[in-house]
């Protein structure tokens, strides 16, 4: 049976995504595109620039943000722009909104999808050869958890594209952010338009992505959201590989094989979103596979 190859080490620090980089031995090429959570203004939990600093200059990359579709402090780019100011990542690294300019671009939705049409990303995103996706592993509010399939998919998605995602294609302008939240599809077509997103953005760099799951600071509550838990999971560790099924698999497996008193808390919030609905739909879709074999540091 065909196994994704993931490489992981349980020691969380800087220097140890860049070795696990190199042992990947993926050159990602021309011009990357680095993708991060910025953090919403007010959360404790995010990975600071400082942390992404060795990895991001290791490859030459561009941090790429999108604007959100909710209100908050990165809602609107003057906004946006000031919290990443505020949150050091401007002063670390060369920052690109995608969505800062419209309009935005429209990727296609590969065959089989079953609710959008199209995923709308920051027009920016087209200006990249490359692109590297560093998740933060934790819980989410609405998608159960938060790795590299919600980076793929709500992570690159403009602010019309984010509505169009938690609608399941019923609403794809960026004045409809507000109307969205009123009228909420069946919940497991928010998940599987995230899948059908995701495919579309990693179609877009086919060959050419990255991604690092990043297991610390994992709250059963998302880097957006303003008030936050604490983590309530142990630091577990870090996974690199080329398929963004099987790396947020594994961090699911990892938690439910654990020992941590803080797992059942945790894997209740991924259950009662049916969480795991998202990986399964990515991989109905093609996207990868939920075997996987793990390569120690």
């Amino acid at each position: 049976m065909t196994k994704a190859k993931l490489y992981f080490t349980p020691d969380v620090t800087p220097g140890n995504v860049v070795a696990l980089y190199r042992k990947l031995g993926v050159t990602l090429n021309g011009k990357v595109a680095v993708k991060v959570h910025s953090g919403e203004k007010g959360n404790q939990n995010f990975l600071r620039p400082a942390f992404w600093k060795p990895i991001v200059d290791l490859v030459g990359g561009t941090v790429v943000e999108c604007n959100t579709a909710y209100s908050g402090a990165r809602n609107e780019s003057e906004k946006h722009k000031k919290l990443l100011e505020r949150h050091e990542w401007l002063r670390t690294f060369s920052v690109d909104l995608l969505d800062e300019e419209g309009p935005d671009a429209s990727l296609p939705v590969r065959a089989g999808s079953r609710h959008l049409k199209e995923d709308l990303v920051g027009k920016n995103l087209l200006n990249y050869d490359s692109l590297l996706i560093l998740s933060h592993f934790k819980g989410h509010p609405m998608g159960g958890f938060g790795g590299a399939l919600k980076q793929l998919s709500i992570g690159c998605a403009s602010t019309a594209g984010k509505v169009n995602i938690h609608s399941a294609g019923k609403y794809t302008k960026k004045e409809e952010q507000s109307v969205v939240w009123k009228d909420l599809p069946p919940h497991d077509d928010f998940l599987e338009s995230m899948a059908e997103a995701a495919c579309s953005v990693a179609d877009r760099f086919a060959g050419q992505v990255v991604y690092v799951n990043v297991m610390a600071n994992m709250s059963v509550d998302c880097d957006c959201c303003a008030v936050a838990e604490d983590p309530c999971l142990k630091d577990m560790g870090i996974f690199i590989g080329t398929d963004p099924v099987a790396i947020d698999r594994a961090c699911v497996d990892l938690v439910k094989a654990s020992d941590d008193p803080g797992k059942a808390h945790f894997l209740e919030r991924v259950s009662s979103r049916n969480g795991e609905h998202t990986i399964d739909a990515a991989e109905k879709l093609g996207l990868g596979i939920q075997q996987y074999e793990v390569i120690p540091l």
